[in-house]
């Protein structure tokens, strides 16, 4: 097997396009599992980081900050349940009532790539908030969703009840900023080469092998 193709995947947990992304590019590494391989790293974004701990109601939210009408935001959410019926993700945006505050979800992303575990611990979010609708920034859900990701519960709430990887979280945000990362999903491939927006499987299997044959 070629040289790995490493990807820095840039995004946030309650962002629709960043689980759609997220998704078809797992799709595009397992269908060409054997062909290319992969080492994937999820780095932190935050669409909202003034967001209250007690978050925003969604429609409201997307109102105000995008100056959508009711109908453009409910027409919205029927797309995106169309695109994730697509491709196997189950968006459920009625439960999804709210966006909240995901400065810990990333606190908790990091320590779970010091576990080996931080894939599996983004797919749980993920499917937490947007099928589930389950409230991201709450510290007994977060634990409780990196316990179903395989990670130990008590690690998971002493790295909640700390300060731990704030700094190196906040240092990567604004790392990806001053590059001129302002919008997510994004990825970054082999350190150099931007890939931006949520694309198809297609496209990712495409630009898997391509990045391959370049490293090889």
């Amino acid at each position: 097997m070629s040289t790995p193709v490493t990807i820095d995947f840039i995004s946030d947990v309650v962002c629709p396009w960043c689980a759609l992304g997220a998704t078809a590019l797992e799709q595009a590494i397992d269908n060409l599992a054997g062909e290319v391989k992969v080492e994937l790293t999820f780095k932190p974004f935050e669409l909202n980081p003034d967001m209250p701990a007690e978050g925003e109601n969604a429609v409201a939210h997307m109102m105000r900050k995008y100056g959508r009408s009711a109908e453009e935001v409910a027409s919205g959410k029927k797309m995106l349940m169309e695109r994730g019926d697509a491709i196997g993700f189950p968006f459920d945006l009625e439960k999804r009532s709210h966006f909240y505050n995901t400065f810990d979800a990333h606190r908790l992303l990091f320590w779970a790539l010091q576990q080996g575990r931080q894939i599996e611990l983004k797919k749980a979010l993920l499917h937490g908030y947007f099928t589930d609708g389950q409230n991201v920034s709450d510290h007994e859900t977060l634990a409780r969703l990196a316990a179903e990701a395989g990670l130990e519960i008590e690690g998971a709430r002493r790295v909640l009840g700390s300060a731990a990887y704030g700094n190196e979280v906040r240092e990567l945000e604004a790392f990806y900023r001053e590059h001129g990362i302002n919008s997510v999903p994004a990825m970054v491939l082999n350190g150099r080469q931007l890939v931006s927006g949520s694309q198809s499987v297609s496209y990712y299997e495409q630009m898997l092998r391509e990045m391959s044959a370049v490293a090889a």
